[in-house]
């Protein structure tokens, strides 16, 4: 369970790192509205359930992988 969690870890900050390239213009690359989208998967299925309750927006987006990274964590513990 160890590998899932730090594999699931690496993941997420490589998809941060993505969106900030894309976000900001760093690295000479254009700005891309779409470069966040490597963090949806890793944030389901609670970025979806927030977004039915209303809570929808960029900062869900980035913060909803964190609840699947605790669950491998505590997994991991267990």
């Amino acid at each position: 369970m160890k590998w899932v969690f730090l594999i699931f870890l690496a993941l997420y900050l490589v998809a941060l790192m993505l969106l900030a390239i894309g976000t900001f213009g760093w690295l000479g690359q254009e700005r891309d509205p779409l470069s966040g989208v490597f963090l949806m998967p890793l944030g389901l299925p609670w970025n979806i359930l927030a977004d039915r309750a209303g809570l929808g927006g960029p900062l869900v987006a980035v913060l909803a992988p964190l609840i699947n990274a605790g669950i491998l964590y505590w997994l991991w513990r267990k």
